[in-house]
């Protein structure tokens, strides 16, 4: 008898999560994992384009019509709309985008904020660059240009601030 209870329970429990799953996909509702993996494509897509331009100098108020150069925030703003992201202008205003993500949860395509360079105070964002996975950013930032750098170490690791996903 208690064989059978036992069986009987596993059966119920493996029916009502069949049904349970079957109608979760017959709902049309994309799973978590399909929705992560569609971001995970389309930020690897935008780290892709954006290592394209890899050596592209650095220009300061870099107008957003031209890839001749780039500052931080046009470099961002030009690769992310190529996949219909429009983000804004500058790295403050973009960094007021999206949803806030913790250094810990970055996915490749976050946008990553720092304090450095002359307007730096530690509080303020004065940098932008896009997460491109395995502890590395892709950014614009004087010589050599747009290039890929440690997010971990030296002056990355000590003015980083915060990160935003806006994919």
């Amino acid at each position: 008898m208690r064989k059978t209870t036992f069986i009987h329970k596993a059966l119920v429990v493996g029916v009502c999560t069949a049904i349970g799953f079957g109608g979760f996909m017959a709902s049309g509702e994309a799973t978590p994992t399909a929705q992560a993996a569609s971001v995970s494509t389309t930020g690897s897509k935008i780290v892709s384009l954006g290592k394209h331009f890899l050596g592209r100098p650095y220009h300061f108020g870099a107008s957003t019509s031209t890839t001749r150069n780039f500052d931080c925030s046009s470099f961002t703003k030009y690769i992310f709309k190529k996949y219909g992201v429009n983000l804004p202008r500058t790295s403050v205003a973009q960094s007021k985008v999206g949803r806030a993500v913790s250094k810990a949860n970055l996915r490749v395509g976050d946008l990553v904020f720092f304090s450095s360079g002359a307007r730096a105070n530690g509080r303020n964002v004065t940098h932008v660059a896009v997460y491109a996975g395995g502890g590395k950013i892709l950014h614009t930032y004087g010589s050599p240009g747009v290039t890929i750098s440690n997010l971990n170490s030296g002056n990355w690791k000590r003015t980083y601030l915060k990160a935003r996903r806006v994919l």
